[in-house]
């Protein structure tokens, strides 16, 4: 018998893996988050956002997530012939993703419906979305950011928010008129400066013999993100200083706007999106606000994309939560399930504990962001919140997922789970709409130039304050460090850490089961707690906390 004709080869079954998880609804297993958008004013949106997780859940979808990053976009720079296009190919999983998200209204629902808890509802759909899929959310998020600062200027908002309110995705580049749906991108940071925009040299020269507004621009931008829209924010060095722009890549009457993508950024996640280096050589742009006033007519759009980075890093701290209870279930060792090990439920639990803290933050900031315009108390409450939730969250993403990630021992360590791709996603939300110490410089300079922002603070924590001692010694301690304002910026990190964790723990404790909210007060303020998740002290109720996070 020749040795390497093998007969059919059954050396062992399959046994003692979970099952896929496929066909469930990641909204309906949420306590948390069926619990946040009912105390946040967005009762009336629970059954939508049921049927989106049942469809999110599906399959279908979940493998649309998967190829849209195992096949990244194309670029092109040239047709055959050698004439310049700049466009970006993506593989249809991608576009499905994009269609649902836009049908959904994920990117405009704030706006489109006007009525109480509109951008909570917007904010839930957002993080059901990202669960499945992080990298589609880019041009959603800053379509859904760039529209408020569009509706200040009368003539743009005339001519652009209709196609940036539309339910319908139609991709290509064409003009706006004829497009049945529009998309907007952003591009500020530039290879000199980072985040430090003001050391932009990209100028801008009235053109007015094209019409009043009108500018054109030359320079480059190092990240702009999602280059496929039709619209796009950008900053640029006008006579009267750093402004904002509106630069369409298509013009009305056909032609393409000189907009010249240089590369794609071969990035460590992310990887469905395309981020690219583009140029500008006298591109035709509009004035968003006045001359000299760019980052304060931008910083609107960027606080709101801030909440879309806490929203997106704890999606995916939910998902890979909801990926390691799953597999925990279904997986024996030493003769039964993981989950019924006491050092397994340790550390479950205490993922749990991190992400309630961080979706009860994300929804209650998502109020604030739409209260704001008519009340001062909410308007502190986005503006230092934003800033205090985008540091800590997005911070506390890649080592949650990496936790979550070992509970599924090495069957989480392969590409045929999702675990891998949320570890690489994770570090983005940190780094995208200013990193942890612009984050923090940034709470900084909301303390030192509205110091009533602090009061609002402090008036927000103050009704759970009484109600758990390890909260009220935290406030009394946070009070005694920011008396004084020895080496603040070498303290910011610290500082700002804190300020996040006592507004986490407030909102638990007026909002969560009393054996959650004690929990994560006694490990996260009252320092009984180790280094890494799973450190819990004995005492805590483990049976309650994962009873809100368990998929059914």
């Amino acid at each position: 018998m020749d040795v390497f004709a093998h007969p059919a080869i059954s050396t062992h079954t399959v046994a003692n893996q979970p099952p896929p998880l496929v066909q469930y609804n990641p909204f309906t297993l949420d306590s948390a988050l069926i619990a946040g958008i009912q105390r946040e004013g967005a009762g009336w949106a629970e059954e939508r956002l049921s049927e989106l997780g049942r469809y999110l859940g599906s399959s279908e979808v979940i493998t649309q997530g998967f190829e849209a990053n195992t096949y990244p976009p194309e670029l092109h720079t040239h047709d055959r012939y050698g004439h310049r296009i700049d466009e970006v190919s993506f593989h249809p999983a991608w576009h499905q993703l994009m269609g649902a998200a836009v049908n959904w209204g994920t990117h405009a629902l704030s706006w489109r419906e006007e009525r109480p808890g509109a951008q909570v509802a917007r904010a839930a759909g957002f993080y059901l979305f990202t669960q499945v899929e992080a990298g589609h959310g880019c041009p959603i998020s800053m379509t859904h950011a760039a529209i408020p600062v569009l509706r200040h200027q009368s003539e743009l908002a005339e001519t652009w928010l209709p196609g940036l309110f539309s339910l319908e995705y139609d991709f290509g580049l064409r003009p706006a008129a004829e497009k049945r749906g529009l998309l907007c991108g952003m591009g500020m940071t530039e290879k000199q400066g980072g985040s430090d925009v003001r050391a932009n040299t990209t100028r801008a020269v009235p053109a007015g013999d094209l019409g009043a507004g009108t500018y054109l621009l030359t320079g480059h931008k190092w990240f702009c993100s999602a280059p496929m829209c039709d619209v796009f924010l950008v900053l640029a060095q006008a006579p009267g200083g750093l402004s904002c722009f509106l630069l369409p890549r298509v013009l009305p009457d056909g032609t393409r706007n000189p907009f010249f993508i240089q590369r794609l950024k071969d990035k460590l996640g992310n990887r469905s999106n395309a981020s690219s280096e583009v140029e500008f050589q006298q591109t035709v742009a509009f004035l968003v606000g006045k001359e000299g006033q760019g980052v304060r007519t931008i910083i609107e759009m960027v606080n709101y994309t801030r909440l879309d980075c806490i929203l997106g890093s704890t999606a995916m701290m939910r998902q890979a939560l909801t990926q390691a209870l799953h597999h925990t279930r279904h997986r024996q060792a030493f003769g039964r399930p993981l989950l019924d090990q006491p050092l397994m439920r340790n550390v479950l639990a205490d993922l749990s504990l991190e992400v309630e803290a961080a979706i009860t933050l994300a929804l209650r900031l998502a109020r604030a962001c739409e209260q704001a315009p008519t009340s001062t108390h909410e308007e502190h409450i986005k503006r230092l919140g934003t800033a205090l939730g985008k540091y800590w969250v997005t911070k506390r993403g890649p080592t949650c997922v990496a936790e979550a990630l070992e509970c599924l021992g090495g069957n989480g360590y392969v590409e045929e789970s999702i675990m891998p791709r949320l570890y690489r996603e994770m570090p983005l939300n940190s780094i995208w709409e200013g990193s942890g110490n612009v984050n923090c410089l940034d709470v900084l300079r909301a303390l030192a130039k509205q110091p009533q922002v602090l009061e609002s603070f402090f008036t927000e924590v103050a009704p759970a304050r009484t109600a758990n001692k390890y909260l009220s010694d935290a406030v009394q301690a946070l009070q005694q460090e920011l008396s004084h304002l020895d080496n603040i910026e070498w303290r910011a990190r610290f500082l700002v850490e804190r300020m996040a964790l006592i507004l986490q723990g407030a909102l638990l404790v007026q909002h969560a089961p009393a054996p959650l909210a004690d929990a994560f007060c006694a490990t996260r303020l009252g320092g009984t707690w180790g280094h890494a998740f799973g450190t819990l002290p004995p005492g805590i109720d483990a049976q309650a906390i994962l009873a809100r996070s368990l998929p059914s």
